[in-house]
């Protein structure tokens, strides 16, 4: 598990509300406090849809929304001439992206093992926070796959040109 903090606030939250660099993130939960607080859960509520539209959606086999189906609403919740209090954005890796990064590092666990490789997004206090993390579904001591996960998520905010420092 890491901390960074966010040296350039808009520039992260224009790829943040703006442009697609978290959209094949699936959104875990979205908590935005401005004039009022808003939580948004993004788990997928199936019994409201019909076979037809959970495919229409692509959230067939999701727990969670992906982020790309939900950005514009925490986007009209965000807008406005004062910036919101706080804000916190859990991200977790869409199942096939777990499946993907977890043999891309050629780890010797699997998505079996893991309940969510997580980003948490945090402002607060004029800070804006990101911090890794993985859920494992039994107890580990190996620290290996965190040690992966930070990388991974060092190089991601560096190719999309986030200034950040490791706190």
């Amino acid at each position: 598990m890491i901390v960074v903090q966010i040296k350039n606030i808009k520039n992260f939250m224009n790829n943040l509300l703006l442009n697609d660099m978290f959209d094949h993130f699936l959104l875990q939960e979205a908590t935005i406090v401005n004039g009022a607080s808003y939580v948004i859960d993004g788990h997928v509520n199936k019994e409201l849809y019909n076979t037809e539209e959970l495919e229409n959606l692509g959230v067939t086999d999701l727990d969670f929304f992906p982020y790309d189906q939900i950005r514009q609403k925490c986007l009209m919740i965000v807008k406005g001439k004062n910036t919101p209090g706080y804000f916190k954005f859990v991200f977790l890796l869409s199942p096939s992206n777990l499946a993907n990064t977890l043999s891309s590092i050629e780890s010797t666990y699997t998505p079996l093992d893991i309940s969510g490789m997580f980003l948490n997004i945090k402002f607060q206090n004029g800070q804006l926070t990101l911090t890794t993390g993985i859920s494992y579904k039994t107890f580990n001591i190996d620290k290996s796959l965190d040690n992966e996960w930070d990388r991974l998520v060092r190089i991601f905010l560096t190719k999309n040109n986030i200034d950040f420092e490791i706190l």
